[in-house]
């Protein structure tokens, strides 16, 4: 590895610490202001390689809402050893001229 990114890796652990929240456009724009000519890709290619990453909110995608019914799953145990024995339907919606198939 050479020593231009072991001091810009210094630089942006530093960095890192000051800002967690900073992604590789952000650094790089901190980067940039102390006068290190380094670009997005490259910064985000030694960030991989610290294995830091930017510290933000994830989306709470995966939360049951609250008085909801949780329905129990019936085929769990059940061994399917022969046909017809379980059947399977879905429900999809093609979006057609006038309303839907």
């Amino acid at each position: 590895m050479a020593d231009a990114d072991l001091a810009i890796m210094r630089r942006i652990d530093e960095l890192h610490l000051l800002y967690p929240f900073a992604g590789s456009r952000m650094l790089r724009d901190l980067l940039r202001q102390v006068g290190t000519a380094v670009g997005r890709l490259h910064v985000a290619t030694l960030m991989r390689r610290m294995r830091i990453e930017a510290i933000y909110r994830r989306p709470n995608t995966s939360k049951p809402a609250p008085g909801h019914k949780i329905y129990p799953y019936l085929l769990r145990k059940l061994a399917v050893t022969k046909p017809n024995q379980v059947w399977a339907t879905d429900i999809t919606y093609i979006p057609m001229a006038r309303g839907f198939v």
